[in-house]
């Protein structure tokens, strides 16, 4: 029978506060070498095949019970495993839970997070108000210190709240975590990056959580301005004066039928003096259908979403200035709001793109490829990008064909397809490539160059995008059904779930390496 044995280390090391985005968390989170034996929880993340557990400081009869606890349970220490004891015998804390961590060299940043997440919910469920996770077992340096910020990392992306509209909110979680780490883990400089990556997170859910009339063109930019330039990004915001005046009728089109119209937000993070990155995100604030209009209420309703594009390039953006990442990266969003008025763009009519071309308006909810046509050119055209990818929620079609566990993505350059699918699987945003052809005039217009309408859907999107990028190497990622949960899950509370920050932000520093 395997036994592990940790023996109190005689040195104590002052413990390390790191502050979680205060405007998003009320958690505070600690990374030492003390133990604390004071606090209400005790948590102990214990390895694979553990069959007998006993801790320094535990007496016979508290090994006795905690493992008797463990044979009944089966509980091994395999990852996601989870084993509470109440009142657990000879030791002061009010309940010990059992963490299995599997095999910690081979325990997957994406599993880690989700042994977090689901602590947390744990954690969540009582009153306790000090946690102390003892990490300790898990004693190759290295390993701990991945091991326990990941760990850190999901609790914090599960405990984000949405609340801004509730005038008595439920209160948020508020606990104190601390982590007793071994000796020379460097536990709290990995949480600390992975602190940038969950304020990304936070702002594009943020952002897509926000109602039409309150995250309109004009609101999601500024609240992006507000979160982007402390982190010494440049944002620039063109209003709809302006994106009139460069051509760019697409998107003006899509929006003038609103009082609120067209805007474009460009956020550009300048960590190197490489040709840049460029990350398009569609951001149609609202979107009614226009004079096709969107019948389903149940669908209309899930429309706060449809920013959920640009959400997750301002995110991504965030998350890798806030890392300082050595990268030149800019984020376009072309904002609208697809409304019905006297003034809104009728089925059929014609407008004229930023790069010249003309659009047939075949259908009005079609509205998200006609933005993106003018953000991707803008894109092209202002900071000549070494590449260029656009994520939306653009289709049915996509749902239809892979559901919400994966993204479609459409390029015919096979390093991105590569390295896209490599960030996918480091940050569990998976993606899956459909083909762009052979479709031969699939977005072919009678009275125009083109038209916004075409069979098979997510494909007719794709290609309709493509012309705009030119011979720039670009990709589309089609992410419809993956910006909003109904429930909590995993990482994600109820609500907008900030997809796409972590997927962009892991590509662009993969990308960007090759």
């Amino acid at each position: 029978m395997k036994i592990l044995r940790w023996f109190a280390v005689a040195i104590i090391l002052m413990s390390v506060s790191i502050a979680a985005s205060a405007e998003y968390l009320e958690t505070k989170v600690s990374f030492t070498e003390r133990l604390n034996t004071s606090a209400e929880t005790l948590v102990v993340l214990v390895p694979a095949d553990t069959e007998e557990l006993s801790l320094s400081g535990w007496s016979n009869e508290t090994a006795a019970q905690v493992n008797r606890a463990m044979s009944v349970r089966e509980f091994t220490g395999a990852a996601k495993q989870q084993l509470e004891i109440i009142a657990p015998a000879g030791l002061a804390v009010e309940r010990l839970v059992l963490v299995g961590v599997g095999s910690p060299s081979e325990l997957r940043r994406t599993d880690a997070e989700e042994i977090g997440a689901a602590l947390a919910n744990h954690v969540n469920s009582t009153k306790a108000e000090t946690i102390h996770v003892d990490t300790r077992l898990v004693t190759d340096a290295a390993d701990n210190a991945r091991v326990s910020a990941s760990i850190a990392h999901g609790v914090d992306l599960r405990n984000y709240r949405f609340d801004r509209f509730k005038s008595q909110p439920d209160p948020r979680p508020s606990q104190t975590y601390e982590w007793l780490t071994v000796g020379n883990s460097s536990a709290a400089a990995h949480y600390e990056t992975f602190q940038g990556l969950a304020n990304g997170v936070f702002i594009a859910r943020e952002l897509v959580n926000l109602p039409g009339s309150s995250g309109y063109p004009a609101a999601f930019a500024e609240m992006a301005r507000a979160a982007l330039e402390p982190l010494g990004i440049e944002v620039t915001i063109l209003g709809p004066e302006q994106v009139r005046e460069l051509g760019m009728g697409a998107l003006y089109g899509v929006a003038q039928g609103s009082q609120h119209k067209a805007h474009l937000l460009v956020a550009h993070w300048k960590g190197s003096d490489d040709q840049p990155i460029a990350l398009v995100g569609k951001g149609n604030t609202f979107d009614t259908g226009g004079y096709n209009l969107k019948t389903a209420a149940a669908s209309i309703l899930a429309m706060t979403t449809d920013k959920a594009g640009a959400a997750a390039v301002v995110g991504a953006v965030a998350a890798l200035a806030a890392e300082r990442a050595p990268v030149n990266v800019v984020a376009v969003a072309p904002l609208s709001h697809n409304l019905i008025s006297g003034e809104a763009q009728l089925p059929g009519d014609v407008v004229t793109a930023g790069d010249g071309s003309t659009i047939e308006v075949a259908n009005t909810d079609a509205e998200g490829r006609l933005i993106l046509a003018d953000g991707i050119w803008y894109a092209r055209e202002h900071f000549n990008p070494r590449v260029i990818a656009d994520i939306a929620t653009l289709t049915g079609a996509k749902v239809g064909a892979l559901g919400t566990e994966y993204s479609a993505i459409f390029s015919e350059q096979d390093d991105i397809i590569r390295t896209l699918r490599a960030a996918g699987e480091n940050t569990n945003e998976l993606v899956w490539q459909l083909p762009l052809g052979p479709y031969s005039n699939i977005t072919s217009s009678r009275i125009a160059d083109r038209r916004n309408t075409g069979s098979p859907g997510a494909q007719a999107g794709a290609i309709f995008l493509q012309h705009f990028a030119g011979d720039t190497p670009w990709v589309h990622i089609d992410m419809a059904g993956n910006a909003l949960i109904q429930s909590a899950s995993g990482i994600h509370p109820e609500g907008a779930t900030g997809y796409g920050v972590r997927l962009l932000t892991e590509w662009v520093k993969i990308y960007s390496a090759e």
